[in-house]
C-alpha cells in the first residue's frame, strides 16, 4: 500500500529551509540567490494535513503511484510555502478616501487624527455596522488574499473600542476562519486609540481594557494575541506596560505597533516583555534593534502604510540586517493608511521602497511571517510542517515580487487539500 496520501512531482521547490541549501548547484545559487533552499526538479508528498517528504525527483523510482494514493504532475511549476500576512486590520466599515484627498493637499496623518479623523472615523462607521455587513465586507477582502496564495492571515480588532464592537470583530474573524480555507490568528487591538467617551479619562479606559474586556475575551477564547499602538497620537509606554501585564496573565502572544511616526522606545519595552514582533519601525534606532536581537523578535515592515502616507523616514534596514533580525512584511490592510488587499503588491513595494531583495521579500511573507505570529508549524516546506503551499506559474522566484497586477498563483494546497482559483 502507498505510504503517502498525495505526491506532486516535476516541481521546483522553494523550501525556505537552510538544510536544503546544499541541494542547490552553484549555478542555482548564482541565479536565484541564497536563503531560499531551492530544490529543482523535485517532488513533495503529504499525509493528511502534514508534509511527509520532499526531495529531488531522481530519488524516486517509477511508477510514482507506488508511493501515494494520488499522484500529480505539476508541469515544472514552482511551489512555495503558503503566504502569510502577519498584520492586517481586515474587519472594518466605511472608507477614508476623503482623508486620502486631505493628505494630497498637505495634511499629515497625525494632523487628520488630531482633527477627529483617522482611526476614530472608522470606529464610528464600524460601531454602526451590523455583524452581517462587516462579515460580508471582510469576506470580499479575504477572497482577494486567498486568490493570491495566502493561507494564513492575522486579523486585528481595534475599530470598536467598546465591548460589543470589539467582541463582534473577533467573532467575525472566527466566522471567517470557519467558512474559508484559511488559518486566522485573532489579535485584540483595543489599545488602538483612546475612544471619544474616554478622551478626558484615559486611565479609566486602560482599566476597562485590562480589568474587564481583555479577561472576558480571554476566558471566552476570542483571541490569540494582544497588540498595542504606541505613539504620541495613541498610547504611551506606561499604558503599554499596564496592558502587557494584563495580557501576560492569560499567556497571550504580544505584539506592538512601534516607532512609526516617532521614536517612543516602544520596541525596547516590547522586547522586555518578550513580544513576538514590533511592526512599522520607521523611526527605530540601534538600541531598539539590539533589544530585538537579544529577545528574538521579528521586525514586521509595512510598506503599504509608508507608501500611502508618503513617508520619508525608512526603517533601518541595514541595522536590521547587521543584527540578523528576521524581517517580515505584511499588508497592514486597513481603510486609512494601507487600503491594500494584495500581499504580492506589498512584496513589490518592500523591494522598491525599502530595498529588500526579492529573496528577503519572499522570506518576509513565509518563514519570517510565521515567526512573527508564533506559528512555527508553517512558513517552510519541511517534513512535519503544515501542508500549506502554493503552486506558481513562474520561471524565476523573483517574479513573485516583480509583477504588479498579474497573479501567477495557479493553485493552493491548504491543510493538505488542493484548490485552484476557480474555487472562488
Amino acid at each position: 500500500m502507498p505510504a503517502w496520501d498525495q505526491l506532486w512531482f516535476n516541481v521546483n521547490l522553494i523550501t525556505m529551509n537552510d538544510e536544503y541549501v546544499s541541494n542547490v548547484g552553484d549555478e542555482d545559487v548564482c541565479e536565484y540567490g541564497n536563503g531560499l533552499g531551492i530544490i529543482r526538479h523535485g517532488a513533495i508528498a503529504t499525509i493528511g494535513n502534514k508534509i511527509a517528504w520532499l526531495g529531488r525527483i531522481q530519488e524516486l523510482t517509477k511508477p510514482f503511484s507506488q508511493y501515494a494514493n494520488q499522484v500529480s504532475d505539476v508541469g515544472d511549476k514552482w511551489i512555495t510555502p503558503g503566504l502569510i500576512d502577519c498584520h492586517t486590520h481586515l474587519i472594518y466599515a466605511g472608507n477614508r478616501s476623503a482623508e486620502f484627498s486631505q493628505r494630497a493637499h498637505g495634511l499629515s496623518y497625525a494632523q487628520i487624527a488630531n482633527q477627529g479623523g483617522g482611526i476614530l472615523s472608522t470606529v464610528q462607521a464600524t460601531r454602526q455596522a451590523s455583524f452581517e455587513q462587516l462579515y460580508q465586507q471582510a469576506s470580499k477582502r479575504l477572497l482577494r488574499f486567498l486568490q493570491e496564495g495566502v493561507t494564513t492571515i492575522e486579523i486585528k480588532s481595534g475599530y470598536g473600542l467598546d465591548r460589543d464592537t470589539e467582541i463582534k470583530q473577533l467573532q467575525i474573524a472566527q466566522k471567517l476562519q470557519e467558512n474559508f480555507p484559511i488559518s486566522i490568528q485573532r489579535t485584540f487591538l483595543g489599545a488602538h486609540v483612546i475612544p471619544p467617551e474616554y478622551q478626558e479619562n484615559e486611565a479609566a479606559y486602560i482599566s476597562f481594557l485590562c480589568d474587564k474586556l481583555l479577561p472576558e475575551m480571554a476566558n471566552n477564547d476570542l483571541l490569540d494575541a494582544v497588540d498595542i499602538f504606541c505613539e504620541k497620537i495613541a498610547f504611551n509606554l506606561n499604558q503599554v506596560e499596564q496592558i502587557f501585564n494584563a495580557a501576560q496573565k492569560y499567556s497571550l502572544k504580544l505584539k506592538i505597533h512601534a516607532e512609526q511616526l516617532s521614536n517612543m522606545n516602544a520596541t525596547v519595552l516590547a522586547a522586555k516583555y518578550k513580544a513576538l514582533s514590533a511592526d512599522h519601525l520607521e523611526y527605530l534606532d540601534e538600541p531598539g534593534v539590539a533589544a530585538m536581537a537579544e529577545n528574538n523578535m521579528v521586525a514586521v515592515l509595512l510598506p503599504g502604510a509608508f507608501y500611502y502616507l508618503k513617508e520619508q523616514q525608512k526603517p533601518p534596514l541595514e541595522l536590521l540586517r547587521q543584527y540578523k533580525i528576521p524581517i517580515a512584511i505584511a499588508s497592514d490592510c486597513n481603510p486609512g493608511s494601507s487600503p491594500i488587499s494584495s500581499l504580492q503588491i506589498i512584496m513589490n513595494m518592500a523591494c522598491n521602497l525599502f530595498n529588500l531583495s526579492p529573496e528577503e521579500a519572499l522570506l518576509g511573507v513565509t518563514k519570517n511571517a510565521a515567526r512573527a505570529l508564533g506559528m512555527l508549524d508553517r512558513g517552510q516546506l519541511k517534513p512535519g510542517k503544515k501542508a500549506d503551499f502554493v503552486l506558481w506559474d513562474i520561471s524565476h522566484p523573483a517574479q513573485l515580487s516583480y509583477f504588479l497586477g498579474e497573479n501567477p498563483c495557479c493553485g493552493v494546497v491548504q491543510n493538505g487539500y488542493f484548490r485552484t482559483n476557480r474555487h472562488f
